[in-house]
């Protein structure tokens, strides 16, 4: 990739700053139309919010609620869109919302009727009411005092940092050029005062670049501004970062293969308890913040609040002692207001373009992020003047897809790719072994992804590549000196930066684990 960058002689097509769902899927739609297209990323890839969400792949029940109906409606055809394209990252997931009063059956009966009903051709299963055994076979640690009941719907999850690096590896396929650990240092314009190219600089190397482009595209998510101000220090700023953290726990507290969806929390929000590789995942919160950070960190108030509630609806009750690692995102919303109540903000995303002629596209939804980049790509196409094309996306299939990839075990999620992970493992048995009993990631993924998905370093391979982080912080601090030998192995690097990479892996562990 670097060499492409340095061989280039003519302006791009589009420069996309920002390696997150909505800059990556902005590549893919670019490149797949045929545009030159360059991504540059400051960190890693989804190093940000879209390695943090929820895990799931929906139309927003809550939006319906609020009367959101057309995001709803998106959302609903984008997920369809998504599990056909990346069927071995997202798969159907049965929800449950438990009733705990007379009328809480019938009223979310109807609503999540609709919601069945708007999904039309792209929908998952059937909603049905529960009679309280019904609802306590599928909930076995559901709390029984005063439980009448339940309505059952599905949904959809996936695994969020990997599916963002399928679509990375996917760009690639399609001829685009993606670089993380690239930062952009500046933007530079014409004698017209419009943007013409980006200044970058190799994190690594310290080597930097001159590039130029007909459309420069900002797609930071919550850095959004960050980026705008280097092209208009005055411009008024468009976000209203809000933080959602989670916790997560062991599989015996959801043991089942059912979700459990709390409609409406004591901050009226909504709240989601849902397996997810072989653990529980409870989240989220929505919290306003001041400044959008690269590694947020949830606050004490949001942990207890998620402990609070999850006991309402749990017979067996986490405390902070069973929680196994906690994370935080921060949502890029569209500002609106007095900015305080992040809940209530529209989801939906928007595309400003600057006087500069910098293309924004901030706000949305991880589900949305296909719909967003064919939005964005026919803006900024437009506003270049390159050759109309229509997108191709709808139908592309994403890097790894595979129709029965869980006949892969514990590498189900490579999809395609699981029998080159599984052939390092026929050449080195060693790597084949689990390297931590809690987890069942093995040496071989981590030579996988250094060789083949841009993999730099310990966190790269830990929080993102597999979710060791994410999913038990005391047990990735275990495994990161192994997996720092292996880096250091195939990147050449010596003793020393082994070390250091152990150092700074442990330094942000201690942000994923509870203190008391």
């Amino acid at each position: 990739m670097l060499a492409q960058v340095r061989a280039q002689r003519e302006p791009l097509g589009l420069i996309v700053i920002g390696g997150g769902a909505t800059g990556v899927g902005v590549a893919v739609d670019a490149a797949a139309r045929g545009y030159r297209t360059l991504l540059l990323e400051q960190h890693d890839f989804g190093k940000g919010t879209s390695s943090r969400s929820t895990k799931l792949v929906h139309g927003g029940v809550r939006y319906l609620e609020q009367g959101q109906v057309s995001l709803v409606m998106e959302a609903l055809k984008e997920r369809g869109i998504l599990r056909q394209n990346a069927p071995h990252l997202v798969s159907e997931l049965p929800f449950v919302v438990p009733n705990y009063s007379w009328w809480e059956g019938p009223f979310y009966g109807i609503g999540l009727k609709v919601y069945q009903a708007m999904a039309g051709k792209y929908g998952f299963g059937p909603s049905e009411l529960l009679s309280k055994e019904e609802t306590v076979e599928r909930i076995p640690n559901i709390n029984t005092d005063g439980l009448r009941g339940g309505v059952i719907y599905y949904d959809g999850q996936f695994d969020d940092a990997r599916l963002l690096i399928d679509l990375a590896a996917t760009a690639v396929e399609q001829g685009a050029i993606l670089l993380n650990y690239m930062q952009v240092t500046g933007l530079t314009k014409d004698a017209d005062g419009l943007l013409d190219g980006v200044l970058a600089r190799d994190i690594e190397s310290g080597e930097e670049f001159a590039l130029k482009a007909k459309v420069v595209i900002n797609a930071t998510g919550p850095f959004t501004d960050s980026v705008r101000h280097l092209a208009e220090p005055k411009a008024e700023d468009m976000i209203s970062p809000s933080q959602g953290a989670h916790i997560v726990l062991d599989k015996s507290f959801l043991p089942g293969d059912h979700a459990i969806i709390v409609p409406r929390t004591s901050d009226g929000r909504v709240m989601f308890a849902i397996p997810w590789h072989g653990h529980t995942l409870v989240g989220t919160t929505d919290t306003p913040i001041e400044h959008a950070d690269l590694e947020p960190v949830p606050m004490e108030q949001e942990i207890e609040f998620m402990l609070s509630t999850a006991s309402l609806y749990l017979a067996k009750k986490p405390t902070k002692q069973d929680i196994l690692s906690t994370f935080a995102g921060i949502r890029p919303l569209l500002r609106s207001g007095d900015g305080r109540n992040t809940a209530a903000f529209s989801r939906d995303h928007a595309i400003l373009i600057d006087p500069s002629g910098l293309v924004n596209i901030a706000g949305g939804k991880w589900t949305t992020y296909r719909n967003m980049a064919e939005h964005c790509v026919d803006q900024a196409a437009t506003l270049a003047g390159l050759t109309e094309r229509p997108s191709v996306t709808k139908h592309l299939n994403i890097h790894g897809f595979h129709q029965h990839a869980e006949r892969f075990g514990s590498l189900a999620f490579y999809g395609s790719d699981a029998p080159f992970i599984q052939e390092i493992i026929r050449g080195d048995a060693s790597l084949g072994e689990a390297m931590h009993p809690a987890l069942p990631y093995c040496a071989a993924e981590v030579v996988w992804a250094v060789r083949e998905e841009m993999a730099r370093s310990v966190e790269d391979v830990l929080a993102r590549r597999t979710r060791a982080l994410f999913l038990n912080a005391r047990a990735a601090i275990r495994m990161a000196p192994r997996v720092a030998q292996i880096l250091a192995k195939e990147l050449g690097r010596d003793q020393q930066w082994q070390e250091n990479q152990i150092q700074l892996f442990e330094e942000l562990a201690k942000g994923y684990l509870v203190k008391g």
